[in-house]
């Protein structure tokens, strides 16, 4: 086989592996609730628990693009809350993993290889967010749509008066690039519209979905991984 014929057919290959649906009936219905500002039943883990701690207490926001700097007290008020939470509930980090650990920076998020070698641990101190409702809202719409690079979040650590989520995710190794047209072709099938660059939107479910780029987007035994997203709500449109 021609180069330029294996090429074609490692992408079709990919093609035909990552098109499926990411949205069926009930993964829609949690997305909703979300969206919503409901209380999420039936889920003990930690960002759930802090999440529905802050919705009893701040809406959920579908201008957060707009009224960024405006919600400025709101998100330290809602750290507030957070910390009582993690001081009550035990979930204060002793410390970053160690230095000989560190992997990378990210616009967001540093990141640490965990010490058994198949997680990384991030630390995120939801800069990319008005709140930190819509940061945990956004760990959580991740963990729906993108199961194979769910989150777990274990705590939280203060480290010069700025407070951090300890995150843990799979550790992806790339064995080759992704392609951004195929990141588009997946987003589409599953509703995503490509507003610009590598940002998308839903309208159906009032989700935008930003800087879905290749580095953001891992490529493993020819399935896509999105190891990093940014999901923000916004009012639905039918």
């Amino acid at each position: 086989m021609e180069p330029a014929e294996a090429g074609q057919a490692f992408q079709f290959k990919l093609f035909a592996l990552f098109l499926k649906e990411m949205l069926p009936d009930d993964t829609r219905g949690k997305i909703k609730d979300i969206t919503a500002g409901a209380l999420i039943k039936g889920q003990q883990d930690n960002c759930t628990a802090i999440r529905n701690l802050l919705c009893a207490s701040f809406p959920t926001s579908t201008t957060v693009k707009e009224g960024f700097e405006s919600n400025a007290i709101s998100k330290e008020e809602q750290a507030k809350l957070i910390e009582k939470y993690i001081s009550e509930n035990g979930l204060w980090v002793k410390g970053p993993p160690s230095q000989d650990r560190y992997l990378t920076r990210g616009g967001e998020a540093k990141v640490y290889l965990h010490a058994d070698g198949r997680h990384v641990i991030k630390l995120n101190d939801a800069v990319y967010y008005a709140t930190w409702l819509e940061f945990l809202n956004s760990i959580l719409l991740h963990n729906l749509i993108f199961e194979n690079t769910a989150y777990i979040l274990e705590g939280f650590i203060k480290e010069k008066d700025v407070l951090y989520a300890v995150m843990r995710q799979p550790f992806i190794l790339s064995d080759a690039q992704a392609d951004l047209n195929d990141i588009k072709k997946l987003l589409s099938f599953n509703g995503f519209e490509n507003t610009r660059r590598q940002d998308y939107l839903h309208k159906e479910l009032g989700l935008i979905l930003e800087d879905m780029h290749d580095e953001n987007v891992l490529v493993n035994s020819e399935i896509l991984f999105f190891i990093d997203t940014v999901f923000y709500t916004i009012a639905s449109v039918q």
